[in-house]
C-alpha cells in the first residue's frame, strides 16, 4: 500500500488563488488543470447544462497502479465554503465525473469531489474492464478512497483548514461505495449516506441474471413483454393496496403482500391482461430470487418508467438493463473474456468463480463497521420498496448483519415505500432532509427518527407537490390514523408493523 504525502511549499496558505493549487505535488497525482470558473452555467457530461455558483475548479489523473488512470475533479466554493466536504458517487459501471451532484453539493457550500473510477465509458459498458485488472481495482474501491484524501489534501490547501466534517453520500453503485468506504477506509468520512446500495455486487447480479433473465432467453414462451406489465402491477395493486388502510397505489409493506400470479393466468385466448403458464413461472421466478443467494423483487414496483419493462424484461429476451449489466460483468470481469455466453453454464458454478475472483474486489458486505462507529461515524442507509433494479430486502439483510452493540447509535436505515430504484414511482422520492439529518446528526448528535419525504408532479421539484409523508426507521413504518388528509404527513405516524 503506497503512502499518501502531500507537500505544501511555503508560499502556500490559507486562501491560496486558485491557480496556484496545480504547483502542490501529490502522491501519484497529476494536476491538470485549475481554472476560477466565474457563476454561470458550464457544460456537463452528455451536452447537459450544470447551473454552478464561482468556484474554484481543479481537475486532474490518479495513478496509484501502471493501469490505473482515474480522473477525478475538486470543486472548491469561492465564498460562503460551509467548513465541509461532500464525495460524490457513480451509478452504474461508472465511467464519468457526476458533475449534477457536484453542482448540488457546490450550491449547498460544500467543498466537494468526483471520480470516473478509471475509465471513460458509458454507465452500462464493462468493456473497458476486459484485461484490466487494477482498473476493476480502482473501480471496486481504490478511486473513491484515492480521490477523497487528494480532495482533502488540495481543500487543506485552498482554505489554509481541513474540512471541519466530511460527508459521502450517493445510490446504487453509489451505494456500494459508500459502504466500502464505511467498511474499508473508516476514517475517510464522517458522515455516509448509502442509497440503493448494490454492495452485494456478485450476488445480485449473478442470481438475477440466472434467475430470471437465462429463463426468458432459453425458452422465448417464458419472455414477459412490456406490454403485459401494466396488467400484472393492477393485479398487485388489486390484491394488496388497501392492506395498509389506505388505497392510494402504494404498498406501504410489500413483504406482508401475498398476491398469486396465478390471479391473472389467461383463461382462453392470450391478451395482454393475462399471462400464459411459461410467463406465470417467470413471474415467481422475478418474485422469489434465488433462495439462500439472493433475495427477489417486491410486488408494487412493476410499472412506470423506473420499473420493470427497463430493468426485468427490456423490449426482448437479454435487452433489460439488468441483463446487460450481468453480461458485462461476467464476461469481462469474472471470465475476462469477450465470447463468453450464459450457454451451458448455471447459478451455482458462476457463482462460485464470481465470489471467487470479484468478490473481494467489487462486494462491500463485511458487517464488522466497529472501526467506523468507534469514531463517531455515522450511517443512513435507504432503500425504495418499488425498486426494479436491486431488490430492496438485501438493504434490510445487510443492516441486520452489522451486528454492532448499539446499532442505532451510529446507524438508520429507511425503507421507502413506492419508490423505484433511488428515486421515481408512485411514492414519495424526494428526500432531501434525509441528507440534512445525517449531517446534523455528526454534527449535533442530533439521531433522525421519521423523515419527511415529498412526491413532486412529474418527480419535479420545479412542479406543484403532490404528497408528503414520514420515512421512518427500520422496523418501524409509515402508518396512516385512518381520517387525516393522506397528501399530509401529519396523517402519519412511525409504528411497528
Amino acid at each position: 500500500m503506497k503512502l499518501f504525502v502531500l507537500f505544501i511549499p511555503a508560499f502556500l496558505s490559507a486562501n491560496t488563488p486558485c491557480q496556484l493549487i496545480g504547483t502542490v505535488p501529490l502522491a501519484n497525482t497529476a494536476i491538470n488543470f485549475t481554472v476560477p470558473a466565474p457563476s454561470a452555467t458550464m457544460l456537463g457530461p452528455g451536452d447537459t447544462l450544470v447551473k454552478t455558483p464561482s468556484f474554484c475548479r481543479i481537475g486532474g489523473v490518479i495513478r496509484p497502479s501502471n493501469d490505473s488512470e482515474i480522473h477525478f475533479e475538486v470543486w472548491l466554493p469561492d465564498s460562503a465554503w460551509n467548513g465541509r466536504f461532500r464525495g460524490v458517487g457513480n451509478g452504474g459501471f461508472a465511467g464519468s465525473l457526476n458533475y449534477s451532484e457536484m453542482a448540488a453539493a457546490l450550491h449547498d457550500g460544500y467543498a466537494t469531489a468526483s471520480t470516473d473510477t478509471g475509465h471513460r465509458a458509458d454507465g452500462i459498458d464493462a468493456d473497458w474492464a476486459l484485461g484490466h485488472p487494477e482498473k476493476i481495482t480502482d473501480f471496486g474501491y481504490r478511486a473513491i478512497h484515492e480521490m477523497t484524501l487528494k480532495a482533502k489534501a488540495i481543500i487543506q490547501s485552498f482554505y489554509g483548514e481541513a474540512p471541519k466534517h466530511s460527508f459521502f453520500a450517493s445510490c446504487s453503485n453509489g451505494g456500494r461505495q459508500a459502504l466500502m468506504e464505511a467498511q474499508r477506509f473508516p476514517d475517510d468520512y464522517d458522515g455516509i449516506l448509502a442509497g440503493a446500495p448494490a454492495n452485494f455486487w456478485t450476488h445480485l447480479l449473478v442470481a438475477n441474471f440466472y434467475t430470471s433473465g437465462v429463463p426468458m432467453l432459453e425458452n422465448p414462451a417464458r419472455y414477459l413483454p412490456k406490454e403485459k406489465i401494466p396488467a400484472i402491477a393492477k393485479a398487485v395493486l388489486a390484491a394488496c393496496d388497501a392492506s395498509d388502510g389506505l388505497k392510494d397505489g402504494i404498498i406501504t409493506d410489500p413483504t406482508s403482500c401475498h398476491f398469486d400470479p396465478n390471479a391473472i393466468l389467461c383463461k382462453g385466448l392470450e391478451t395482454n391482461n393475462c399471462l400464459t403458464r411459461p410467463q406465470i413461472a417467470t413471474l415467481k421466478a422475478v418474485y422469489q430470487g434465488a433462495p439462500g443467494v439472493y433475495p427477489g423483487y417486491e410486488p408494487g414496483g412493476e410499472d412506470g418508467p423506473g420499473g420493470w419493462s427497463a430493468w426485468i424484461t427490456g423490449s426482448k429476451p437479454g435487452s433489460s438493463a439488468g441483463a446487460l449489466f450481468s453480461t458485462g460483468f461476467l464476461r469481462n470481469m469474472v471470465f475476462n473474456d469477450a465470447k463468453w455466453t450464459y450457454k451451458g453454464t448455471n447459478l451455482a458454478d458462476t457463482l462460485a468463480t464470481a465470489d471467487a475472483k470479484m468478490g473481494p474486489i467489487l462486494n462491500s458486505v463485511d458487517p464488522n463497521l466497529k472501526p467506523f462507529a468507534d469514531r463517531g461515524g455515522k450511517l443512513i442507509m435507504y432503500h425504495g420498496w418499488s425498486d426494479a433494479a436491486i431488490p430492496p430486502l438485501n438493504a434490510i439483510d445487510y443492516y441486520k448483519s452489522i451486528g454492532v452493540n448499539n446499532l442505532q447509535e451510529f446507524s438508520r436505515l429507511y425503507m421507502l415505500p413506492g419508490v423505484q430504484h433511488c428515486f421515481g414511482g408512485p411514492g414519495p422520492s424526494s428526500y432531501s432532509e434525509m441528507f440534512t439529518s445525517l449531517v446534523a446528526w455528526v454534527e449535533k448528535d442530533a439521531a433522525p427518527s421519521s423523515i419527511v419525504a415529498t412526491k413532486f408532479k412529474n418527480d419535479d421539484p420545479s412542479q406543484p407537490i403532490e404528497m408528503k409523508r414520514p420515512m421512518c426507521p427500520y422496523p418501524l413504518e409509515p402508518t396512516y390514523d385512518g381520517k387525516g388528509d393522506p397528501k399530509d404527513a401529519s396523517s402519519f405516524s412511525c409504528a411497528a408493523h
